[in-house]
């Protein structure tokens, strides 16, 4: 069993104090805790800078707009925020920001209220905010690719939203986890919806296939970076209806998240995707991927 002894004490935020996470307490009474209801991002920075940050941004305006939970900062006010909490993790590792790779998680909740479905008006929202590294996958585990299983997509059907409330994702990711895999990917209805953490595209015939952006798919920040990439190098991208058998039939399948970057599935349900190899479709975006963060500032 756990104990709270084992929670490493890092550079963390709550409604306007800094501290760690091993400290710092919310109250039992706020609605993330007891509804799950509030939404959260997750912005990656490499080298010390932030990557894709407005993207994640107006991602997180579209979740509290459609959650109508108020955006308790604005654009600069969240920018320094993840600017200090970068500095902060590491100061707290003995680097300069520029030696690290981070990972920093934004939840913005509710706020404090007497538990009752129905939204109070006017609560103040509870902003948590927390830093860890990034694990960089090394270029052996990229080289295998991972395994994935497949499963039907039981989830709510406002998946556009990045909610704190995650118990279907967390299900979802545990089958791929029992089962020894990386990641669980999921179908509504016949049709692809995504992973229980990650994006996943189809490659059949040198053309990257993704669902639509609708209610049934979390729009990663990778969408239109995925789209971007694709422009420039020349290859055909497509947002439509993949069905499970042009998943199974796939000649390359890419998972895409802020951790994984963009990872190959090579083994779904135990069987070889393509030649069980991350595919040429992968390489070039995975190469364009990099040159991104490069230029990313």
């Amino acid at each position: 069993m756990h104990a709270m002894s084992d929670i490493p004490a890092l550079p963390c935020y709550l409604d306007g104090e800094f501290g760690n996470t091993r400290d710092m307490k919310v109250s039992v009474l706020d609605r993330g805790f007891i509804f799950g209801d509030g939404v959260y991002e997750v912005v990656p920075a490499y080298e010390g800078r932030p990557f894709r940050f407005q993207e994640h941004m107006d991602r997180l305006d579209r979740s509290l707009r459609e959650m109508r939970i108020p955006n308790p900062m604005d654009r600069t006010a969240w920018r320094k925020l993840v600017d200090e909490l970068v500095a902060r993790y590491a100061q707290h590792v003995g680097k300069q920001p520029a030696e690290t790779n981070q990972l920093v998680y934004i939840q913005v909740t509710r706020g404090v209220a007497w538990r009752d479905h129905v939204m109070p008006p006017d609560l103040q929202p509870t902003v948590f905010a927390m830093v860890n590294r990034l694990y960089i996958y090394t270029a052996e585990e990229r080289g295998k690719g991972v395994m994935c299983v497949t499963a039907d997509d039981f989830r709510w059907k406002k998946a556009h939203i990045k909610s704190t409330s995650l118990a279907g994702a967390v299900l979802s990711r545990q089958m791929s986890a029992d089962a020894g895999g990386n990641e669980t990917i999921m179908f509504r209805d016949g049709f692809l919806s995504e992973a229980a953490a990650s994006n996943v595209w189809v490659v059949k015939d040198g053309v990257v296939l993704g669902p639509p952006k609708d209610n049934l798919v979390l729009e990663g920040i990778r969408y239109g970076l995925l789209e971007e990439l694709c422009r420039m190098q020349g290859i055909p991208f497509e947002l439509r209806r993949v069905s499970r058998d042009e998943v199974l039939a796939a000649d390359e399948i890419l998972l895409s998240s802020a951790t994984k970057e963009i990872l190959a599935c090579t083994v779904l349900d135990g069987k070889p995707v393509g030649n069980g190899r991350p595919g040429p479709i992968y390489d070039r975006l995975f190469s364009g991927y990099q040159q991104a963060k490069r230029q990313s500032a």
